[in-house]
Order: C-alpha cells, then sequence, then structure tokens
C-alpha cells in the first residue's frame, strides 16, 4: 500500500501496520476487512493468524488477499514463540485479538512489540472471560453491551477505548442478546482500531 491506497478514503503517508488472531468465524474481522477496503481505517493489514487451522476467519482474510498463518502447537509457550516471530516478520505496529480464544500470557504481552487490542461482549469490568453474555443474563442486569479495550496481564482488564450500551430485553436468551451485542461490536470494533490508530500516529484524522 502506498501513500494514497485507499480510494476517496482515509490516507496516511505511514499507515499502521495491523495484525488480526481470530479462532472462529470472523465476523469482527470482516467488519475490519470491509471498512480498510471502504478506505475508512488507516491501516494496512499485514497477516490474519488463527490457532484454529479451519477457522472461517482465515478464509475470509483470503479473499480479501490478506496473507494468513495458522498457530497449532501444544505447548503454549511455543505457541506464543511462533506468534511472537511472525508479528516481527510481518512488521506488525498494532494487534486486534477478533474473537481469539486463547489466553495470552504476561510474556507474550511484553514480547509481542505492539499494543494488542480485544474486543469483548459486555460492559466491563462487569462480566470478563467466558460466555459474558450468560453471566449478564443470570445477573439479572437491564443493560449489557460490548467493550474494546487493551490488553493486559489480566482477564479482560486492560484500559478501555470504546464502549457500547445494549439492552437486556425481556424474553431475552443468550443467543438473542449475543446477536443483538455483535451488532455493536460490529460498529464499535473499527471505530475503537481507528482511535488507536490515530493515537499510534498523531493523525487528526
Amino acid at each position: 500500500m502506498g501513500l494514497a491506497s485507499m480510494e476517496g478514503g482515509i490516507a496516511l503517508a505511514t499507515p499502521i501496520r495491523l495484525a488480526v488472531l481470530a479462532s472462529g468465524r470472523g465476523s469482527n474481522l470482516q467488519v475490519l476487512l470491509d471498512a480498510w477496503r471502504q478506505g475508512e481505517l488507516p491501516v494496512e493489514f499485514v497477516g490474519v493468524g488463527s490457532d484454529q487451522p479451519e477457522a472461517p476467519a482465515l478464509e475470509r482474510a483470503r479473499r480479501a488477499g490478506v496473507p494468513t498463518r495458522v498457530f497449532v502447537c501444544d505447548n503454549k509457550a511455543e505457541q506464543e514463540g511462533q506468534i511472537v516471530a511472525w508479528l516481527r516478520e510481518t512488521g506488525t505496529q498494532l494487534l486486534a485479538l477478533a474473537g481469539y480464544m486463547r489466553l495470552l500470557s504476561g510474556d507474550f504481552i511484553q514480547r509481542a512489540g505492539a499494543p494488542i487490542v480485544n474486543i469483548h461482549p459486555s460492559l466491563l469490568p462487569d462480566f470478563p472471560g467466558l460466555r459474558a453474555q450468560r453471566q449478564a443474563l443470570e445477573a439479572g442486569v437491564k443493560v449489557s453491551g460490548c467493550t474494546v479495550h487493551f490488553v493486559d496481564e489480566g482477564m479482560d482488564t486492560g484500559p478501555v477505548i470504546l464502549q457500547r450500551v445494549v439492552p437486556v430485553l425481556a424474553g431475552d436468551d443468550e443467543d438473542k442478546l449475543s446477536q443483538r451485542i455483535l451488532q455493536a461490536e460490529h460498529q464499535i470494533f473499527p471505530e475503537a482500531v481507528r482511535l488507536v490508530c490515530r493515537r499510534l500516529t498523531g493523525s487528526d484524522i
């Protein structure tokens, strides 16, 4: 990508080199890819990685012309070492987790060499960890939502970048609430990545 690589959209002299890790369907990856192709993100996609060889997210990346990499290893330290090497190989400046289902170690976070952002289906600090939507329903809350945050060494404890509130409706089950929260995730994830890119570049865009 060059100085003005996206037609009719954002063009930075040095787009942020973005890599994504995903484990599943990749719908949040897709919204980033769509925003990038529409010129709405000042990034260069340098790769999409996964711990699942058959993850649909990888096919989404391939269709967009983004290189992919699979990291399958029984040893967590070895797997994280492979990912760190990939980040350095690709010159990654920002790593986004889009449904990546493995908890990253503190050692990985220190060695990654780039900020890491994650999207989570609750209004953190409420309901960290797995099945956040079920946690919200079991707690009987009236609102839930989603959060994009920086990743630190805790479980969904890093500084918040953006949040979006989603009401919990009468008759909601885990699937219904999850679908509405996912729609909100699709709205804020590209916006949050753009905000982080602005911080990294010092741009007013």
